[in-house]
Parts: structure tokens; C-alpha cells; sequence
């Protein structure tokens, strides 16, 4: 039996399949579907994730691949927007199904539909995404008009939840703004969800950015329940490891465990970047006290130092603001400074890269 991994490795195992130790990612799509998406309820915060994971990222190559369908939006995972491949899409659709079916049934909306009965209108939601792109206020409305007794905004959650659906651009679109349109994927990306996807594929990709990790961590991440015995059906596909409080973590034979001390450096986060998000023990990346900081924030965009969570970050036009959760040394700041600054100009060409500023540590 090999020896605990501790915090710190495992905390250097996830920086370094999640190539935040260094920027040594493989192209965008590849890391987008190495990753197993990057979160996206911001529409910009994947080209931060892929600048703080790829060397010399160029926001246009992203760009161009949700142009031409190769890269999609979707809620997935913990019914929050991300960013996949297209081919990604067709399966994860159909595996976060029970999660999304979960949620709009714990929603209020859920009671709010009227005379309309589930099947009927999913029919009708499909029918209408089919035919052309459309808002969920638009979707609502021309619903609306057939269960006028219904509450619009249900019947366009019913929908949006109930129907698989992608969004299109030019929402998502890097410096490009638009509304959030969905449609059905085989409508935009030519063939409905997989219906062959498979819960054992799931537990390896994520272990393959993620790991090592318990079951929880994998329910965490995907909002999926019962995961336990897809993982037991892997047999000897995994290792089994513990770490310091015993606990059994999961893992792929000869996948990355860096030694503890490996240097981290500085690195910028994207906004609910899945780094933070991918665990339910997240200590391996951010503390307990220092969680509930970034939580507060509304678009926890949150940086790390040494390999973990040291505070929060904000940019304008003009300038990054700094919010360290905690006292840095010079020798600390100086590396993230010059890290926020490169962040600074490709979020904003026409900034000084040296405008960054250091606030206050907040009060204990």
C-alpha cells in the first residue's frame, strides 16, 4: 500500500493535469475535451481558463472553433453553462439528463406549469427550438400561448431544462455580445444526444483532469448520484489510493503525481474556473475560510499562489485589482503582479500591463 498523498501532492496532482503548473496545454479543442469542459456562465471566462493553461493562446483559435460547431455551449454539469466539444456535448447531454430533470423538479417552476402537461409541451419546445434559434423569453411566450394558464418563465425553465439544447453564437464569441439562443443539437450540431454515452467513460476523463479523487468528488463535479457502482465496474482500470484522513481515492494507473514541493506558479483563474469547483473536498485547492470568501464574490474570480487559493481578482478597462485573502511577501507579489498584468493585456490590449493594484487583506 502506498504511503497518504498529502494535501499538497494532492494539490500538485490536479495543478498538473489541469496544466496550471505549466502552460504546457495542447491545442484549444484538445484541452477543452481534456479538461471535460471549462466553465461558462460567463461568457468570456474560457479564454480566461485556456490563457492560464496554454502558452501563446490565441482567443480567436476558441472563437473560431464555436463558430464552426466544433465547440458548443450547454448546460451540463451541476446545471451550469460550460464549454465542450461538439462531440463531448452529444454524450454529456445525455448523461447530466437526470441531473437537470432533478433540478427543474426541486425549482418552484415545476408548479407553476398550468394545464401543460410535461410530455406535450417538451413535444412543443422540441418542435419550436427545431425551427429556429430562441430565447427563453421567446420560447416562454409563443408557449405561453398555448397554456395560457401557465406561468411564462416556467414554461420556458420547463423547456430550456427539459429539452436538450445548446446555445449558439455569437453568444460566446471572444469580444462578440449577443443573446443567449438555444436550439436542439441535432438541429445545430447535426445528431441528438448519445444514447450509448457512457457513465464509465465519465469517471475516467475526469479522473484524467481531476485525480486522483473519491466517489464524491466525481458526484460533486457531474451532480450525478450512485456513481459508486460505475466505479466498482472499473475494476482494475483504477489504482486505489488514500489520502491523509483515510479516505479511498480513485485514480488512472501512471497518471501525473508530482512530488509535493514542486514549485506552483502565480495563476489567474477564470471566473467558478472547474480547478475550484471540480471536488466536494475542495481543500486540495482552497480553505475552508478562504471558500467562503470567494463564494461571496459574485463571479469568484479567484487567483492562486504557491498552488493554492490566495485571493480574489477584478479588472476594468484600465486596470486589475488584487484582493490577496491573506498577507503576501514581495517575492510573492512580484511573480503575481506580473502574471495579473499579462492577464490585463490580453483581457484588455489597449492597458498597461503595470496598472495592477494590491488591496487591503481583509480584517480576520
Amino acid at each position: 500500500m502506498s504511503a497518504p498523498l498529502s494535501r499538497r501532492g494532492l494539490n500538485r496532482a490536479l495543478l498538473a493535469r489541469q496544466h496550471l503548473l505549466d502552460r504546457d496545454g495542447p491545442d484549444p479543442l484538445a484541452l477543452v475535451e481534456h479538461l471535460g469542459g471549462v466553465q461558462a456562465q460567463e461568457p468570456w471566462a474560457p479564454y480566461v481558463a485556456l490563457f492560464s493553461r496554454i502558452d501563446g493562446f490565441d482567443p480567436e483559435s476558441l472563437s473560431s472553433l464555436i463558430e464552426e460547431r466544433r465547440a458548443v455551449r450547454a448546460v451540463l454539469m451541476r446545471t451550469t453553462i460550460h464549454l465542450v466539444s461538439a462531440a463531448d456535448a452529444l454524450s454529456l447531454l445525455a448523461l447530466t439528463r437526470p441531473v437537470l430533470d432533478r433540478a427543474f423538479k426541486g425549482s418552484a417552476f415545476a408548479k407553476q406549469l398550468g394545464s401543460a402537461e410535461p410530455a406535450e409541451l417538451l413535444a412543443a419546445a422540441t418542435e419550436l427550438f427545431d425551427a429556429e434559434p430562441r430565447t427563453r423569453a421567446d420560447l416562454a411566450a409563443a408557449l405561453g400561448e398555448r397554456w395560457p394558464d401557465a406561468e411564462p418563465a416556467a414554461l420556458g425553465h420547463a423547456a430550456c431544462y427539459g429539452v436538450p439544447v445548446v446555445q449558439i453564437p455569437p453568444r460566446g464569441l471572444w469580444r462578440q455580445r449577443g443573446p443567449a439562443r438555444w436550439t436542439t443539437p441535432a438541429a445545430w450540431l447535426g445528431s441528438g444526444p448519445r444514447q450509448d454515452a457512457s457513465l464509465e467513460e465519465l469517471v475516467l476523463r475526469y479522473l484524467g483532469a481531476f485525480g486522483p479523487a473519491t466517489v464524491k468528488d466525481i458526484q460533486a463535479f457531474s451532480g450525478l448520484t450512485r456513481l459508486r457502482e460505475v466505479a466498482d465496474r472499473l475494476g482494475s482500470q483504477l489504482v486505489r489510493l488514500t489520502d491523509e484522513d483515510g479516505r479511498e481515492l480513485l485514480d488512472l494507473p501512471g497518471a501525473p503525481l508530482p512530488d509535493p514541493e514542486t514549485p506552483a506558479p502565480p495563476r489567474m483563474l477564470a471566473p467558478f474556473d472547474n480547478a475550484i469547483l471540480g471536488h466536494d473536498d475542495r481543500s486540495r485547492i482552497i480553505s475552508r475560510p478562504d471558500r467562503k470568501s470567494a463564494f461571496r464574490d459574485r463571479q469568484m474570480r479567484t487567483f492562486l499562489v504557491d498552488g493554492f487559493v490566495a485571493g480574489l481578482w477584478r479588472h476594468s478597462e484600465e486596470s486589475i485589482e488584487l484582493r490577496p485573502l491573506r498577507p503576501l511577501s514581495d517575492a510573492e507579489l512580484e511573480p503575481l503582479s506580473a502574471e495579473a498584468g499579462a492577464l490585463l493585456a490580453f483581457l484588455e490590449p489597449g492597458a498597461d500591463p503595470a496598472d495592477v493594484r494590491v488591496g487591503a487583506v481583509p480584517k480576520q
